[in-house]
């Protein structure tokens, strides 16, 4: 016979059912910036297949694009480009071996290693630059998005990325 007593777990609370509408909304903005991200690689996937391009999956194009013209860690990718630490490590191991990453070891704290790009990892860098900048052209008359909306865009997905932020920090 089993005589325990179930408690309810208080982080369990019941929605109230005038924010029925806003959970709706928050559950679509969820999948959509999923969806985005992965939309994003797709593009770069497509882009670079039609090139010819093999090397590089879209992941370490997008790592190579974000290192850009500095010379950094793997934390500071980490925090930078939101990477899981094993993906960007595994990813900067592969492409240091196919030579579009340089890196070196800081003379301060022999664990740190900082890369920097090669010329061979700066032409793929351009690439991804020249696809914005293409997608740049058409996105205001095609899908109508000016700087505003952009503006209003970051503004709200930067104050839920600190939300979430300060639920990890402060276990709110």
């Amino acid at each position: 016979m089993n005589t325990s007593v179930a408690v309810a777990d208080p982080r369990l609370v019941p929605l109230d059912p005038k924010r029925k509408d806003i959970k709706n909304r928050y559950l679509e903005s969820l999948t959509l910036i999923e969806r985005l991200h992965r939309r994003l690689l797709d593009v770069i996937k497509d882009d670079f297949e039609r090139s010819g391009e093999k090397e590089v999956n879209p992941v370490q194009a997008l790592l190579l694009f974000n290192i850009s013209d500095a010379e950094l860690t793997a934390g500071e990718l980490k925090s930078r480009g939101h990477y899981q630490g094993s993906n960007v490590s595994y990813n900067l191991k592969k492409l240091v071996e196919q030579g579009y990453v340089n890196h070196e070891r800081s003379s301060s704290d022999k664990r740190s290693v900082r890369v920097k790009l090669t010329d061979k990892g700066n032409m793929i860098r351009s690439r991804v630059d020249a696809l914005y900048n293409r997608q740049l052209q058409a996105i205001e008359e095609v899908v109508g998005l000016s700087t505003d909306e952009f503006d209003r865009l970051n503004k709200a997905l930067g104050r839920l990325e600190r939300f979430w932020t300060d639920q990890i920090l402060y276990r709110l």
